[in-house]
């Protein structure tokens, strides 16, 4: 039940003196709702920290989008530093949402939202100091709260589907809703009632996928699939949703204003959804099909809105490419007109490398020019035509040349290792255009006594529904032998390196084509302390290893071998629009290098996704 602010802060009052940060666990913060007398009370949940949790702009849509509902109380719990952790378990505390204190076992659903494969051990940490059960197994016959999981991280649910009764596959603004509708309808979650109440929202709330309701087959390689159910009215495969009218969409203007230092302190808005340019190792940019825009009408407004309810001094625009937005030129002007009188800067991530530049115009004032990042993924022209990334190297040098005339101090450039098909020459190419892109800075302007350019290095992970789902990744050791080369192949005084861990890949590597037998392997790594293991201080890969081996599997072999492309895959039962044909045909195309043309009214790449503007939405060129 809901407390008062001061009795919640007196019962956290013997952890929050033993802990470090203790202002990210008490709440009371600006535009935090609190809505005592509500029906129906849901934890949104963030497995990570407080910092990184209140930066999500999921997390934050949804909180309103819930809150909106008259008999709906949504509040915030994020996953503790295992001190809080170590202090709530010696004080007898249970973890506790932040708006009313309420512990999660008494709230009627907990709703995940996964943006990372890396999170399942902060899943299970969160509802053991909420005192539910772990497994949807042992909640069966029990008056536990209904746990959901959304985000990015449930492409491909099977790995967690032990953890979580509902998966809701794809957006939230319109299926959560519906959601919480037929729970509420249903009432109070009872032993007698639940698996009732399962099937009614598999049934009435299109995208959900309750894992109880579905059989499987062992495939000979050991592989675990799903199989459609005897009972017709249970949906498969299951639809992504996804919002058509995204201008009219609900956004996040009221953000709750963190009272303890997070990620991003800034408003946000999410200029676009989609990106047509169709990169073939990227899971969002397949997975958030078909392309749609906000107006800047919309965008302006939006921006306005949430200043005026947070008092942020700065706009950050949010896609997966901003500078794709047709009207981005008009963009950028009509907001700079908005923030620039105010001194209010305006953050553009996601530029196009070809006219990242070109598309800000010179009288703009307000953007700010710490740091321009560009991704041009692989370091060779060839390699760029294998994975459809179209980037010259000569435009990623103009750029840079620009970047630096225009006093931006830095430039940041995110490469990927491991692609497909990449070699030697690839691996050192990105060294040395990462030394031309310093070159164009100017003599004797310095930047402080930093490098003018920051290299990040991941390691390509295969994801589902991507035309690389069937590809391998590099093993640990390749891929850490590629990193000291490229390391050892720039001047450290002008390019600043970084490289993702081999160890931190090679996990999400196996959860991303992973299936059901994986779900005891993250109970056991949990139970043995494996805790946020997205933080590299916290990470323990030995733990992980030794889980993999009592549950008889190798996380190497999982993660690197190819997949038979006539295979069936764990994911198979879920429709994301994007049809396996033309997943297949891209992959085609990769092996091949040879690039496919962004989606635009002139060019559709016909994947079948439906409802999508450069197509009519039909799926007849793929069926």
């Amino acid at each position: 039940m809901p407390i008062a602010r001061d009795e919640q802060l007196s019962r956290l009052a013997p952890a929050l003196a033993v802990v470090a940060g203790p202002g990210q666990y008490v709440g009371g913060e600006h535009n935090a709702v609190f809505k005592p007398d509500a029906r129906l009370r849901v934890a949104l949940a963030f497995p990570d920290v407080y910092s990184v949790g209140m930066s999500h702009l999921g997390l934050r849509i949804l909180y309103e989008i819930a809150n909106a509902m008259p008999d709906v109380a949504a509040e915030r719990v994020f996953a503790p530093f295992p001190d809080m952790e170590q202090a709530l378990r010696e004080n007898g505390l249970r973890l506790a949402t932040l708006e009313s204190s309420t512990p999660l076992a008494e709230c009627g659903m907990v709703g995940f939202s996964l943006s990372y494969e890396l999170a399942a051990t902060s899943v299970l940490t969160m509802l053991d100091l909420g005192s539910i059960p772990l497994t949807r197994f042992e909640r069966e016959n029990s008056a536990a709260p209904i746990i959901v999981a959304g985000g990015q991280a449930t492409a491909n649910p099977e790995p967690l589907s032990d953890f979580f009764d509902v998966f809701s596959i794809g957006e939230g603004e319109e299926s959560l809703p519906e959601l919480l509708a037929v729970i509420l309808d249903h009432g109070p979650v009872t032993a007698e009632n639940r698996r009732d109440l399962l099937r009614k929202i598999a049934v009435r709330v299109p995208g959900s996928y309750v894992p109880a309701l579905y059989d499987t087959k062992t495939l000979e390689d050991g592989s675990v699939v799903v199989v459609r159910p005897s009972d017709p009215d249970i949906p498969y495969p299951i639809p992504r949703r996804f919002v058509r009218d995204f201008d009219a969409a609900p956004q996040a203007v009221r953000p709750v204003v963190p009272i303890h230092e997070t990620v991003h302190e800034r408003a946000v808005i999410e200029v676009m959804r989609g990106c047509p340019n169709g990169c073939r190792f990227c899971q969002a940019g397949y997975n958030t099909r078909p392309v749609r825009e906000r107006s800047p009408l919309t965008l302006v407004r939006a921006a306005r809105e949430c200043l005026a309810a947070t008092g942020y001094d700065e706009v950050g625009l949010l896609s997966l490419s901003t500078s794709n937005h047709s009207r981005f030129d008009e963009l950028v002007t009509n907001l700079d007109r908005e923030l620039a009188p105010r001194g209010i800067s305006l953050s553009l991530p996601s530029l196009r490398v070809d006219d990242a530049l070109s598309g800000i115009p010179s009288r703009v004032s307000s953007v700010r020019k710490s740091g321009l990042t560009v991704a041009p993924e692989a370091g060779s022209e060839r390699l760029r035509a294998v994975i459809n990334k179209d980037v010259k190297n000569s435009d990623l040098l103009d750029a840079a040349e620009e970047a630096f005339r225009r006093n931006w101090r830095q430039i940041k450039l995110y490469f990927m290792i491991g692609l497909p098909t990449e070699t030697e020459e690839d691996v050192l190419a990105i060294a040395s255009l990462a030394e031309s892109v310093a070159d164009k800075r100017p003599r004797g302007k310095g930047t402080g006594g930093r490098p003018a350019v920051h290299l990040s290095v991941s390691n390509f992970v295969p994801k589902a529904f991507t035309a690389f789902q069937w590809k391998g990744a590099a093993r640990p050791d390749v891929l850490a032998e590629r990193q000291r080369r490229i390391q050892e192949a720039v001047n450290r005084r002008r390019v600043a390196f970084h490289g993702h861990d081999t160890h931190t890949s090679l996990l999400e590597a196996v959860f991303s084509r992973g299936d059901r037998r994986l779900g005891e392997v993250v109970l056991d790594a949990w139970r043995n302390g494996a805790r946020l293991d997205a933080w590299s201080e916290h990470f323990r890969p030995d733990l992980w290893q030794k889980a993999f081996a009592i549950a008889g599997l190798d996380p190497v072999a999982l993660a690197c071998r190819d997949i038979d492309i006539e295979a069936e895959l764990p994911w198979d039962h879920i429709d994301n629009g994007v049809t396996k044909a033309f997943l297949l045909r891209e992959y085609e195309r990769a092996l091949r290098a040879e690039p496919t043309p962004a989606c635009s009214p002139k060019h559709c790449a016909a994947c079948g996704m439906p409802d999508c503007t450069f197509s009519g939405g039909s799926r007849l060129h793929n069926e």
